[in-house]
């Protein structure tokens, strides 16, 4: 015996109780049992019971079948109470619903029936975080892995390649400033294939709508009864790594389409709520040169980027490299180091790594810095800023050194950390005035400078 329970949608509390066999989910009547969701294919999933457990497996629907917030593919066992996914319809399997142990003690699922790792307990309120150096010294390993595997497709950019895991191991968004031909786009896809990530790339154009990014409603209609309904059909958002490219040729309206995503990992559409699958990043490029039909980035957007990172031309050896690989017909096949769960692991490493008060006090006075009217701003700030940085590029700044210090093996967090990322995580935040740009004085400068006026905390500061 099994009973299913919708938790989501007009259905909702709803509770269906079936023995062994098979038993299908759908929107129509076909089905054995009936949602009726927009998000839910005619025929969208079935259970069937085997060999002393429930099978679970997508019919092919449109808008998926995710457990244990990753979508299947091929059928999975489910061994114990779960709750899973149809579309944008929660629901929860409880075997042996008769059972009065289940009810007073709800088990968690059992990753393994799902092929799928489950996530570290979360760390109790008043606890340190229980982070291991065995852990840590693993992860600095396999981002040389990562890094070497890079390097066989992209010809030096390491520095470009080493913030980019950083934000990727801290949950950021990056913005990737370059002239053409300096291979962003290819970094992106390459990154995406040694991770491997669902990766999609959007060409973003002036006459690009919101709807091409999120998704849209398709009106269906059923071929026997004639009934109508809408289904929403997502859009190129939902994926693990989505590359936006040349993001300041589109309209505002659609640029705002982005900001949902990138802060709340999640996309409403049709008064819907739409989780993203995790991981969720995007990588964003622009071309600095040519401005002509483009619409700048809202500082609202801006601040959404973790880091903005600046490609570079390449040095004269590395171009010699990269056009002798590249007029060849030779093919790098590239070799998966991780994957989606492993990221969702190193972001939880993360967040739990501790970080020392020092450091934070170091990276809270270095953001305080950059405001003309804050009382530790010193005479350049005061001189040739507009609008200084906001509380979260002290955020970005302390979380982006966790993950470094984490990529390189290290427990322990250090200013340095924090100084090797504040021109990424501050260049985008500082806005100059009339007088800095008349001097030709940008905001890479004034970061350098801030970083080397700025002292680290001293013993009396704790």
């Amino acid at each position: 015996m099994a009973k299913l329970t919708i938790l989501e949608g007009p259905d909702a509390g709803r509770k269906v109780e079936f023995d062994s066999g098979t038993v299908t989910l759908g929107r129509t009547d076909e089905a054995d049992i009936t949602i009726p969701h927009a998000s839910i294919s005619r025929r969208h999933a079935s259970l069937t019971y085997q060999a002393g457990a429930w099978q679970l497996e997508d019919l092919g629907s449109q808008n998926g079948v995710f457990v244990n917030g990753q979508r299947i593919s091929s059928p999975v066992l489910l061994r114990q109470d779960t709750d899973f996914v149809l579309g944008n319809i929660k629901v929860r399997l409880e075997l042996n619903p008769a059972s009065p142990a289940r009810h007073a003690q709800p088990q968690r699922p059992d990753a393994n029936a799902f092929n799928v790792p489950e996530p570290p307990p979360a760390p109790s309120a008043g606890t340190a975080p229980d982070v291991s150096p065995e852990d840590v010294r693993a992860i600095g390993a396999l981002t040389g892995r990562v890094l070497g595997e890079f390097g066989r497709v992209i010809i030096g950019q390491k520095e470009v390649a080493a913030e980019l895991l950083i934000a990727i191991a801290a949950g950021g968004h990056c913005l990737m400033i370059g002239l053409p031909g300096l291979a962003k786009t290819l970094m992106v896809s390459t990154l995406a294939k040694i991770l491997k990530l669902d990766f999609k790339r959007v060409q973003f154009t002036p006459d690009l709508m919101p709807s091409d990014i999120i998704g849209t409603d398709i009106l269906d209609v059923d071929e026997t009864t004639g009934k109508k309904s809408y289904r929403f059909i997502r859009g190129p958002v939902f994926t693990n790594m989505l590359l936006a490219d040349e993001i300041n040729r589109t309209p505002p309206k659609t640029q705002a389409a982005l900001l949902e995503a990138m802060q709340e990992k999640q996309v409403t559409a049709s008064n819907q709520l739409f989780k993203l699958p995790p991981p969720f990043f995007v990588l964003a490029t622009q071309n600095p040169l040519e401005q002509e039909g483009t619409y700048p980035l809202p500082e609202a957007q801006l601040d959404r980027f973790m880091f903005n990172i600046l490609v570079d031309y390449p040095a004269a050896e590395e171009e010699e490299q990269i056009i002798m690989a590249t007029t060849t017909r030779q093919k790098v096949d590239l070799r998966q180091v991780l994957t989606a769960e492993d990221i969702v692991r190193i972001q939880t490493l993360v967040r739990e790594l501790p970080v020392s008060q020092h450091v934070v006090k170091y990276a809270t006075r270095l953001v305080r810095m950059t405001r003309p009217n804050a009382p530790e701003a010193p005479d350049f700030v005061r001189q040739h800023v507009h609008c200084g940085a906001g509380p979260r590029a002290a955020q970005c700044l302390v979380l982006g050194a966790k993950a470094r210090a984490v990529l390189q093996g290290r427990v322990n967090v250090s200013c340095a950390d924090v100084r090797a990322l504040a021109l990424p995580v501050l260049r985008h935040r500082l806005f100059t005035n009339f007088t800095a740009d008349s001097e030709g004085i940008t905001t890479d400068n004034i970061v350098a400078k801030l970083v080397q006026t700025l002292p680290e905390p001293s013993a009396k500061d704790y």
